[in-house]
């Protein structure tokens, strides 16, 4: 909560001003400048001697060595990989850091981004994630604050243990604590956990030489609410330093800027892929996402960006195709089109099966797929076979739903990530079927039309259905804005037609109907036969026999809550 009349070097309340809910964004625009004191011994209570590391080997700077997006990412997968392979054992921090203080001389040494002992064993700092303090060895007891104020470099056994045992060059800088605690719970919490070491006025942190321009910007930051630096590579290694030291307002400070800069599909990539602990920030949220929408708005079609987007990543993939606005004829052919990305990335069945379960089924919206398309979903051997039974059912559940049943269901999810009840704007509209055997072939077709799609086929659009089968063909409804032959004026016209081309010939019954106020009843329009023969279509072109505008104006009787409610009724002749 924020405290009123908060006291400027309370660090508690400037703190609950700053990562407050609400008051984030409110502390932004009021925080003071203390720019003119950084580094300057008169305003500053506390030393921070900062130990700079040599990089593990193969890496380099992540920042100034870096011309680009590539060149900063390719850099920081490569450092990352090789901490893996220097160091077989991982400890998994959460995003709220525990901080544990083991001092044995008066200067603290904070061990950032370097392996830490536990009990004798050796853990690295999972994405540069925890923060921890680094045991000194009984032998370095005599070291006092003088000497390390001195310029002595500090050098304790435990180092021996790390990777990095050389420091490369020492920098000593002046800080002000209730600045720093005011901007960083670690800070806070590192000069105010009541124990003695929190009283001494030396602190050490250990970094790698590849951080040391990023942790001086942030630090610079927590007084002047400001970055010199502008470039996308620099930014991002600020991003990451502030998260590390949970920085929150300098974290949103580089989540703005980042985002205002031009976005790439390169950089969109890298902003989705960084560690799950930025992702997690609140304050990075706006740039992930601007980031999901641009790969969103690039790949909408992806008809014509096939290749392109089958070689996505996975956040690249979660991004394009969790989109509501994603052009594609047909839920099927997402599903089609995901199988096909999993099988290309993921050639071993068993991590195909843990990422449809954990990711990728999340992407796929069932309840929009054709019943036959659900049952190939229950024998895919990429699917677990329980979770292919769990996604079957809710879509068919779905599918036995009430319209308005299915409406609320979707209202519901508007504000998820992902949101599988919720119609795409496919190419070819969905249909409700029913399906009867006895006593004669037979299905009755349900398709709805909402009155902006009606209002996009004028002066000459149309609209298909999904593909529905009977007698083992396939058929689909199509919808069109004609000109009446007779009277030359626009008007509306449904057309039923058969998917399959040759010499294929198929005798049918039909009846289109619609429903109509102010029964709300279903009011049959037209009736026929036809034998189809394949490629060929049959229909009305003025079903309604009324002029276009009449059938679109505000008090028509053929748009009930703005849905223009179809049925096709097809029996086999004997």
């Amino acid at each position: 909560m924020r405290v009123p009349d908060a006291d400027l070097f309370n660090p508690q309340s400037i703190m609950d001003s700053d990562f407050s809910p609400g008051g984030a964004s409110a502390s932004a625009s009021v925080d003071p400048d203390f720019g003119f004191a950084f580094d300057d011994s008169n305003f500053s209570d506390r030393t921070l001697r900062i130990e700079i590391m040599p990089d593990l080997p193969e890496t380099k700077s992540d920042g100034g060595g870096c011309c680009s997006i590539a060149d900063w990412a390719r850099n920081r997968k490569r450092r990352r990989e090789d901490f893996k392979k220097e160091n077989g054992l991982f400890c998994f921090v959460s995003k709220i850091k525990i901080i544990d203080f083991i001092v044995q001389s008066e200067e603290q040494i904070l061990n950032c981004n370097l392996p830490y002992m536990v009990d004798g064993v050796t853990y690295e700092n999972q994405d540069e994630e925890a923060m921890a303090m680094v045991e000194e060895s009984p032998s370095d007891i005599g070291l006092n604050s003088n000497q390390i104020g001195n310029g002595s470099i500090y050098n304790n056994d435990s180092s021996k243990n790390m990777d990095c045992s050389k420091v490369l060059r020492v920098k000593t800088i002046h800080i002000s604590s209730p600045i720093l605690a005011a901007k960083s719970p670690f800070f806070y919490k590192l000069f105010s956990n009541g124990m003695k070491e929190s009283e001494q006025r030396h602190v050490t942190l250990r970094i790698h030489a590849s951080e040391e321009t990023a942790l001086l910007d942030l630090l610079s930051f927590m007084y002047s609410n400001t970055l010199s630096t502008t470039t996308p590579t620099a930014l991002l290694d600020v991003l990451m330093a502030a998260d590390k030291f949970e920085v929150a307002s300098c974290m949103r400070y580089c989540s703005r800027l980042l985002r205002n800069l031009p976005m790439t599909c390169e950089s969109a990539l890298l902003y989705l892929d960084l560690p799950s602990s930025v992702l997690m920030a609140d304050a990075v949220q706006p740039l992930t996402d601007a980031a999901k929408q641009f790969l969103a708005v690039r790949y909408k079609d992806i008809t014509k960006f096939q290749e392109e987007v089958l070689n996505l990543p996975l956040t690249g993939i979660e991004a394009v195709f969790s989109s509501d606005d994603l052009q594609v004829a047909s839920e099927d052919a997402v599903y089609d089109f995901v199988l096909k990305w999993a099988r290309t990335h993921y050639p071993k069945l068993e991590e195909r099966r843990g990422i449809f379960a954990t990711r990728l089924s999340r992407v796929i919206r069932f309840p929009y797929m054709t019943c036959r398309k659900l049952k190939k979903v229950l024998t895919c051997i990429d699917f677990d076979p329980e979770l292919a039974s769990k996604v079957v059912l809710e879509a068919l559940f779905f599918k036995s739903e009430m319209p308005h049943r299915q409406r609320a269901l979707a209202a519901e999810e508007a504000n998820a990530t992902y949101r599988r009840f919720v119609e795409r704007t496919y190419k070819y509209r969905p249909v409700k079927v029913v399906e009867f055997e006895l006593p004669r072939q037979q299905c009755v077709v349900y398709l709805d039309l909402k009155r902006e799609e009606c209002t996009h086929l004028f002066p000459a659009g149309r609209v298909y259905s999904q593909a529905f089968h009977l007698g083992g063909q396939g058929f689909f409804l199509s919808a069109h804005c004609n000109m009446d032959q007779q009277s030359s004026f626009h008007c509306f016209g449904l057309f039923l037609g058969m998917q399959e081309r040759g010499s294929v010939t198929f005798a049918v019954d039909y009846e289109f109907a619609a429903r109509s106020k102010p029964t709300e009843d279903y009011v049959s329009k037209y009736k026929g036969n036809y034998t189809f023969t394949g490629g060929k279509a049959v229909g009305y072109r003025n079903l309604f026999g009324i002029p276009w505008t009449a059938f679109m104006s505000d008090d028509s009787i053929y748009f009930i809550n703005g849905i223009l409610h179809l049925r096709a009724e097809l029996t086999i002749r004997q």
